[in-house]
Order: C-alpha cells, then structure tokens, then sequence
C-alpha cells in the first residue's frame, strides 16, 4: 500500500514508488512489471490511476509500454549507460575520511532571473531551494546551492533533507539521462570563507551541474570546494571523482 502523502495527487505517489523499485533494483532494466490491475490492487486505487502513472513514466522514458507484450523497465542504451553522478557521500568515504552533512537552508522560493533561466521555468514559478554543507573528518570539504524544479519532480517538495542530503536524493529517486557541466574557479567572498573555513580571497573550484530526465531539466546546483584540498579526474565526460589532497 501507498504510505501516506497528502500534498500530492495518488498517481505521483505511484510514481514515486515505481521509481524507488527501479532505482534499488527491485525492478531491473528489461525486466516485467505487474500489469495495470495488480498494480491497482496492491495501491488500492483505480485502474485509470495507475494507467496515468505508468504513462508518464514511459513518457519520461523509464519505462517501454507496448500492447499485448506489456510494461517492461527501459534498458539503457548508448552513452547515457556510462553516466553517472558522483555521490559526494561515497567520494568522501572512499578517501577514509568520516562523512558528515549538514542542512543549512530549505525553502521554496521564486528563483531569481539568472537561476530561472538555468532552471527553464516561467517567472512566477517557484522551485526548491537547498543549501549545505558536506564535511571530511569535520573539515568543510564542499558547500551545495542547489534548486530543484518542482514542476518535474514535485516530490521533492515533501521531503525535509534532514537526514539525507539532495545529491543522494535525487541519485536515488530520480532518473536522469543528460547532464551539463560547467567548471571554473574563484576567489572565496566573506559568506562563502566563512562556510568554508577559508581566508577570503582563496582559491574556491566550483562545479555548475544541470541534469535532465529526457526534456525534463531536473536540477541545477552550485558546488564549491576549497581549492587546496579538492582534485578532479573525469572519466567518460560525466563521470567526475574527488579527493583531497595529501
């Protein structure tokens, strides 16, 4: 049965689930999920519910719809198989390093002119604000501005981020198939040396990151990271990992 969420309509919640059962490979890619009636039965709602989830699922190209054969897991294919976003929380650990997250700011807002345009919503439409910090051994190691756009994943809207951090969230939740990566570099102004336990004017690497789930835009996030602890390989273009430096 659906767990309780008022906020938004069944089919969303459906939504939800289906994509958490794919996510943690419940339901592998290729493989045949229960039909509409089943699903219907095991949510306790309508036929004409779940029919409406599913298709905008397989809109959203999660999943391959056909008549008679019934509803699979999309495979991936091509390029968009090797991609992966980076788990900040398993790029800490794997140096060592204790991991730790902290929940700054949370609110729904208007974005501004500049972030509504990265976002691709109208003037008046509002998105998820999030701020963070995440640390190694207790050392500010990288500070998240991040918005979501609740139009495309209004789920996002009923999760607090206390206990799990937006990049985790949304790798779990939320399936993605581009990505757009900007990379640059900058001096550390007062409120960001003080997030960061920097000295201003040091060095900060900064990573702009967009991600879509077909024409859908997702997400758009700001990443800062001290320059003299932080390096990057890249691998198959979108396929970055941190480390400190020694």
């Amino acid at each position: 049965m659906l767990s309780k969420k008022e906020k938004l309509p069944v089919y969303q919640n459906i939504k939800t689930e289906i994509r958490e059962k794919i996510q943690s490979g419940i339901w592998k890619p290729g493989g045949l999920i229960p039909g509409e009636e089943t699903l219907a039965k095991n949510y306790g709602c309508a036929r004409v519910t779940v029919n409406r989830a599913l298709r905008e699922l397989a809109k959203e190209g999660i999943l391959d719809r056909r008549r008679k054969s019934g509803t699979r897991v999309t495979i991936p294919s091509g390029r968009s198989a090797n991609f992966e976003i980076p788990r900040i929380r398993l790029e800490i650990e794997a140096t060592g390093a204790t991991y730790r997250y902290a929940l700054l700011y949370r609110n729904v807002d208007i974005p501004p002119a500049n972030i509504r345009g990265k976002l691709e919503i109208a003037p008046q439409e509002t998105a998820l604000n999030l701020r963070c910090l995440h640390y190694s051994n207790e050392t500010p190691f990288q500070f998240e501005d991040r918005w979501i756009n609740l139009k495309n994943i209004p789920e996002a809207e009923l999760e607090n981020f206390e206990n799990i951090n937006p990049n985790e969230w949304l790798v779990n939740h939320v399936p993605w198939t581009n990505a757009e990566h900007i990379l640059s570099a900058a001096n550390a102004d007062k409120d960001k040396a003080e997030l960061l336990s920097v000295a201003e004017q040091d060095a900060l690497f900064i990573i702009q990151r967009r991600t879509w789930c077909k024409e859908n835009l997702v997400t758009y996030v700001r990443l800062y990271y001290p320059g003299r602890f932080y390096q990057m390989r890249t691998t198959n273009y979108s396929h970055f990992k941190a480390g400190q430096v020694n």
